[in-house]
């Protein structure tokens, strides 16, 4: 390591800010970049084997049917009170609410976050519902009735990025990883939650929840990162 600073002493610094937890374009921008640049890799790759009719889309067939033919009318309940609560209303609803708490304790960079992360990331999925115009799975005696495009999902992809956004709060604002482990497990599985009534309801195939998944992740990795460089590098300039 000696040797490679003292050969390539601009290099390694620059890689050493790049992991730096106190620099502002360090150890946080690296994570964001990642995460964006992974996550988009693996939407990119879930567009192409959709559009293409690759063998992931009779995965999503077989997965839907089986899904459909094993319904329980108790679980059926349940799957609508959770895929209705995540509607395009209900997040809004509860995206309003949190953005009203984080006003009054004037947390200005969490409320253009979250409403950067949920509301802009809606919009997004509803641009690309449109684009690729992909239809939603059709059975004889359909538990919901949809007319619109299904990829990729909108309840998954509104649901990742706030609960995506809640659970990096809750790490930026607790110390304990206990903590922080626990409300990355619970936004976890209340994503995947959502994404399953989905599928469970006949309204998507498992490619639509995947591909929101990962359309979620890409865009609020964008945003989180946008904001917390804006943050830093506002707070050095004083």
């Amino acid at each position: 390591m000696r040797a490679l600073r003292d050969r390539f002493p601009r290099q390694v610094a620059f890689l050493q800010a790049r992991f730096s937890p106190k620099d502002y374009l360090g150890l946080q921008l690296t994570i964001g970049a990642l995460v964006l640049i992974s996550a988009t890799w693996f939407f990119v790759s879930l567009v192409e084997d959709v559009m293409e009719g690759d063998p992931l889309t009779l995965v999503d067939a077989r997965f839907s049917a089986w899904l459909h033919a094993h319904a329980n009318p108790k679980l059926t309940i349940v799957m609508l009170v959770v895929s209705h609560l995540h509607s395009p209303l209900g997040v809004s609803a509860m995206t309003l609410a949190l953005s009203l708490y984080l006003l009054w304790r004037r947390h200005r960079y969490l409320l253009l976050t979250l409403l950067l992360s949920v509301i802009g990331g809606m919009l997004l999925n509803v641009l690309l519902k449109n684009l690729f115009h992909r239809a939603r799975p059709k059975f004889a005696d359909q538990i919901l009735t949809l007319t619109s495009y299904g990829f990729p999902s909108g309840h998954t992809m509104a649901a990742t990025c706030l609960y995506g956004a809640l659970a990096v709060f809750a790490v930026w604002k607790f110390k304990a990883w206990r903590w922080r482990l626990a409300a990355v497990a619970i936004a976890g599985l209340m994503i995947m939650l959502v994404g399953f009534s989905r599928i469970y309801l006949g309204a998507h195939y498992l490619s639509d929840v995947l591909g929101a998944i990962g359309e979620g992740l890409a865009w609020l990795a964008f945003c989180l990162t946008a904001m917390n460089t804006m943050w830093h590098r506002r707070h050095r300039e004083f």
